[in-house]
């Protein structure tokens, strides 16, 4: 089937016979044309299966214009957008009309120039690049609300998305340059890599995300929004007149059948103006008359009602106005730079290495204990080897100076906990680039519910009696909170009472205290101070010691407090088996690894976060031996299976995990996969927010 871009073709060119004999001097006649020079013009075109054989064979396009002018045209068919280019590029064809996506590239890559761009229906020689979704779906919710823990474009993680075709400038790069760009999504795999585009799509949308081929029913403008209103989608990216263009009678379009009623689509904020097509030239195609005339023939075809109609009625756009490449495709350069393998496109260079773009990466850890093996000087060596460049470390004295550094720019990446994160994230606008392994190689870990084993709270939770439930007895009894120091174990159980419906708090509350003691008694501990001996310590001290009955902690603080054999306890323990837990009351994300999108592009956090994804593949072995090989000590590698005998100890993977980040590993992640549940639990606690701000501001 023939695609809309031929319908515009054969439109256009055959409005220009007509044209040419009310507006003299744009094309001669025929007569007078065949008594000139006769000049060869080759234009690409892509076709599909079968439009050579059919009515609207764009060789009719070619001898319509042929003709009619004094230059004889051709078409050179291809079939697809890269092969466009490459026929444009080598000089195999000397004009083509091609996405202005396509053509940024050309323009960047090739040198090639635009002379003339469509015009849309106001006027406009661009559209607005946006997302729609129904306004039953929790992304639409979000963008009405004021809520600042909800984002639309934070919760299309996880999402099926529609997509305009592989590399479409509105349905792909400019959406995925403002994903990239503003730290939602994160690049998978090699930067230089094109091919990584489609991972990180996968990635941050998911597998099922629509990237459609030409010819096939989501493919276009109408594909995605088909795809959005058939279900098979959540996410349209399309333009901002995509949903009048194909389900109202606007300008006497026909609605599609698959078009829901218009109230069901709501567009989000738009991400960029997009320019439209462009009609493209290569360097080498020196006729500037052949340029001027044809320019010309279409500027003054879109300034006649008559055509002008025609043209929208077939095209969607009022006409063509003449054009360059700077003004036209510029807008494209902030948002496009942050797609992976963008520049590496059309290179001919096969061994281009992962690059990284800043000339010194920074950075911020918390000061603590120093010891020789614990140092974070040595993430720094190891991080100059990988990425070739200086490796420095900014310390900082608590989480609130790190979250200022990374927003001020004084450093690049930083290491948080899931609280500071959160914050970080919500409040300074810093994103996730990774998160730290757990020592069960998971990526979060449970809070608990503490209580004694002789209790009635413990009694009740394996007596079998439905009438018994030690959450409900919990109401009014006294409780011991981890605070300012851990303020995600006070939210956490807060919200569980409230999710089961054990409790219903007043949601004016803007002090998490009055929230507390809604449920608890008044006598109910909050440790409010920064004092590390406090926290999670600080809440099974306070119960074993009766100040309290209840204590909520994370799952494995007491072992660390008082179940060390053959170490020394906390002096106010008690046995371990005096202490019994009923059960998870939340999870909390481990710890992040936080950057600013504004002062470390794309190109840069997939190099760091691929050197930091590395350190899970290297273990320090003392006088292995391999049968045949001798013994080895040093640093190896799983996945190479290489052993550096060179480097010290401290700078292996495992040894810099274990000693410095407090892990067994680093995965890849982003904001929403890692704290979106953490924030929506936030949202559901009165006075959680300005409690977890408070907390951090303390610190």
């Amino acid at each position: 089937m023939p695609t809309e871009r031929h319908y515009k073709i054969l439109v256009i060119c055959c409005t220009i016979v007509l044209f040419s004999s009310t507006f003299s001097g744009c094309l001669n006649g025929s007569e007078e044309s065949n008594n000139e020079t006769r000049i060869p013009i080759v234009m690409a075109f892509e076709v599909s299966e079968g439009m050579l054989e059919s009515e609207t064979s764009p060789e009719m396009l070619a001898d319509i214009l042929t003709q009619n002018s004094r230059f004889d045209f051709t078409i050179y068919a291809v079939d697809s957008e890269a092969a466009m280019l490459e026929a444009l590029r080598f000089g195999n064809a000397d004009i083509a009309l091609m996405d202005s996506g396509a053509a940024w590239i050309g323009w960047n890559q090739y040198g090639l120039e635009a002379f003339a761009a469509d015009q849309k229906s106001d006027g406009r020689t661009y559209y607005n690049s946006l997302a729609w979704v129904l306004n039953d779906s929790d992304i639409a919710q979000a963008y009405f609300d004021d809520d600042p823990l909800t984002n639309p474009f934070s919760l299309m993680q996880g999402k099926t998305s529609c997509h305009t075709g592989w590399l479409h400038s509105t349905g792909m790069m400019v959406p995925m340059g403002f994903f990239l760009g503003l730290g939602y999504a994160n690049v998978i795999g090699d930067p230089n890599d094109l091919e990584s585009l489609r991972d990180t799509i996968f990635g941050f949308f998911n597998e099922n995300s629509s990237i459609p081929e030409p010819g096939t029913q989501y493919y276009g403008f109408s594909g995605a929004l088909k795809c959005l209103s058939d279900g098979r989608g959540e996410i349209a990216f399309a333009k901002d007149n995509t949903v009048s263009q194909y389900c109202t009678t606007e300008n006497g379009n026909n609605v599609e059948e698959w078009c829901l009623d218009t109230s069901r689509y709501i567009a989000l904020e738009p991400f960029a103006k997009t320019p439209s097509d462009v009609f493209m030239t290569h360097p080498e195609f020196h006729d500037d008359v052949v340029i001027s005339e044809l320019t010309d023939v279409l500027v003054n075809f879109s300034s006649n009602e008559d055509f002008s109609d025609m043209l929208y009625n077939t095209l969607g756009t009022k006409g063509v106005v003449s054009t360059d490449s700077d003004s036209h495709l510029s807008v494209y350069t902030p948002l496009v730079s942050n797609i992976p393998g963008i520049s590496a496109y059309y290179t001919d260079n096969e061994n281009t290495s992962i690059t990284i773009t800043i000339e010194e990466l920074i950075i911020a850890f918390e000061l603590g204990e120093s010891e020789t093996n614990n140092d974070p000087i040595h993430l720094a060596e190891y991080l100059t080897i990988e990425l070739g460049i200086n490796v420095s470390i900014h310390y900082v004295n608590s989480q609130s100076e790190m979250i200022n550094s990374l927003e001020t720019g004084e450093a690049h990446i930083g290491f948080l906990p899931s609280s500071s994160s959160l914050i970080a994230w919500k409040l300074y606008n810093l994103s996730v680039l990774g998160a730290i392994q757990n020592k069960d190689q998971l990526t979060q870990q449970s809070s608990i519910a503490l209580v004694s084993n002789s209790g009635d709270l413990a009694i009740a939770s394996i007596d079998d009696d439905s009438s018994t439930n030690p959450f409900a007895m919990m109401q009014g009894k006294a409780s011991c909170f981890t605070g300012f120091q851990s303020p995600i174990h006070t939210i956490l159980p807060i919200h569980y009472l409230i999710e089961n419906e054990y409790y219903s708090p007043n949601e004016e509350n803007t002090d998490i205290v009055e929230t507390i003691h809604g449920y608890f008694s008044n006598d109910s501990s909050v440790l409010s101070s920064p004092n590390p001996s406090l926290g999670e310590a600080g809440a099974i001290r306070c119960l074993s010691e009766n100040v309290s009955e209840i204590a909520f902690v994370g799952e494995y603080t007491l072992e660390e407090n008082c179940g060390q054999e053959g170490q020394e306890n906390q002096e106010w323990c008690e046995e371990i088996d005096q202490y019994f837990s009923l059960g998870q009351v939340g999870v909390i994300p481990s710890n992040s690894i936080m950057y600013n999108p504004s002062t470390i592009d794309s190109r840069s956090r997939a190099a760091i976060l691929n050197a930091l994804v590395a350190l899970n593949y290297q273990m320090y072995l003392e006088n292995y031996s391999r049968p045949g090989f001798g013994t080895y000590t040093g640093c190896y590698d799983i996945f190479t299976h290489k052993v550096n005998l060179e480097n010290p100890r401290e700078i292996c993977g495992d040894e810099i995990l274990n000693n410095i980040l407090h892990g067994t590993g680093i995965v890849r992640t982003n904001s929403q996969d890692h704290l979106g549940s953490f924030s929506d639990v936030i949202r559901g606690v009165p006075g959680a927010y300005s409690f977890l701000q408070e907390s951090i501001q303390s610190g």
